[in-house]
């Protein structure tokens, strides 16, 4: 199983989450980051149906596959504060 990592890093002069260096929206504070990123990994492992889809590399590259419905990775949140959440 893949295992995806979404980082509350400080980021663009507020807090964001980060996977595999591709950066969320900034959010004011470092709760508020961390609250969306909890969301976005719990959304992340939740089964769905096979579609296609598209999604931009860290190089800025866009690429375009079909995604089983069934195969979700499993997702953590890691605090760069030192908190694992």
């Amino acid at each position: 199983m893949t295992k995806v990592t979404y980082e509350i890093v400080e980021h663009d002069g507020g807090w964001a989450y980060r996977m595999d260096g591709t950066y969320s929206e900034t959010f004011r504070t470092h709760g508020d980051a961390l609250a969306a990123a909890k969301i976005a990994a719990a959304e992340q492992q939740v089964a769905g149906k096979t579609e296609g889809i598209s999604y931009e590399d860290k190089s800025g590259r866009w690429h375009g596959e079909v995604a089983s419905g069934d195969d979700r990775p499993e997702a953590e949140v890691e605090d760069k504060a030192g908190k694992n959440s």
